[in-house]
């Protein structure tokens, strides 16, 4: 019988010192990640944490995905949540086409690069299946534009303010200027990791992945008050379990419900396995 285990990360804050005195301040990434774990244990997965803040550090949470890898095996399922900051470094081993930035979770005491995610996912066995949802987002320059490109009615909407100052906090994006200062005072250690991997698109994933991302890449997620907009909404199509339909379809339905400048990603990695995606969520 296929058995599943679930990962719950949510940051609030971050440690002010690795990230040249930015605390990353936020309100409603702890509660999602809680509430992520919560309907994974209704599902009958084993879930681990959930990592909130302090506890999600970049060793801890790669010692428990490798911790995971080496439990699973062909047929069974990851249920793989973060929520908080996303942020950018320059692309070193080409694995990007478009910005040549590599995506990156800010964790509390570093940003983990998505090559150390791919190769995290690398180790998990052929048959694998892992589900991926990520409430974050990864452009500081469209965060830092956003209250000049939308009307106050929309940035009420999306962040309950039309303030600029209180929009800037309620984005889950690194401040540009914070990752470009973090980026200058531990360039070697991020370089390191970048050159001491294989490029995301030529590394051997036998899992198959499927990732529901809060927004696009040229866009923004946005904080709450009780959860990020993207996992608020994606509780409300799910309502408790009365939801019918398969991931396609739960993603439809929250994209549905989203504001046009939010709009959540479906994507497809690793093994291919075209019958995933039109499983139920939250089935083992």
């Amino acid at each position: 019988m296929p058995i599943g285990l679930s990962v719950h990360i949510g940051l609030n804050q971050v440690d002010p010192a690795a990230y040249d005195g930015w605390s990353g301040e936020l309100g409603a990434c702890e509660q999602d990640a809680v509430d992520m774990a919560g309907l994974a244990d209704a599902a009958g997965f084993d879930v681990t944490g959930p990592l909130l803040s302090r506890a999600a550090t970049a060793e801890k949470v790669t010692a428990t995905l490798e911790a995971a890898a080496g439990r699973l095996a062909e047929g069974d399922i990851l249920f793989l949540t973060y929520a908080g900051h996303g942020g950018q470094v320059p692309d070193l081993n080409h694995d990007e086409t478009g910005d040549r930035l590599d995506e990156t979770w800010v964790l509390y005491d570093r940003q983990l690069v998505d090559d150390e995610l791919f190769e995290l996912f690398g180790k998990f066995a052929k048959g694998v299946r892992i589900w991926l949802l990520s409430d974050s987002c990864h452009s500081g320059t469209v965060a830092r534009l956003l209250p000049e490109v939308l009307s106050h009615q929309e940035l009420d909407r999306r962040f309950s303010t039309a303030d600029p100052q209180e929009v800037g906090r309620r984005i889950r994006a690194m401040p540009q200027s914070v990752q470009s200062a973090v980026y200058r005072r531990d360039r070697d250690a991020y370089d390191r990791i970048q050159n001491t991997r294989t490029a995301k698109d030529l590394a051997r994933i036998d899992a198959s992945v499927l990732r529901i991302s809060g927004c696009q890449d040229n866009q923004t997620s946005a904080d709450g008050i009780v959860n990020g907009l993207f996992t608020g909404t994606l509780l409300k199509v799910w309502r408790g379990g009365a939801f019918a339909g398969s991931y396609r379809a739960l993603h439809r339905g929250v994209v549905q419900r989203m504001p046009p400048d939010q709009t959540p990603h479906l994507v497809q990695t690793g093994a291919p396995n075209s019958a995933f995606a039109r499983q139920r969520p939250f089935t083992i």
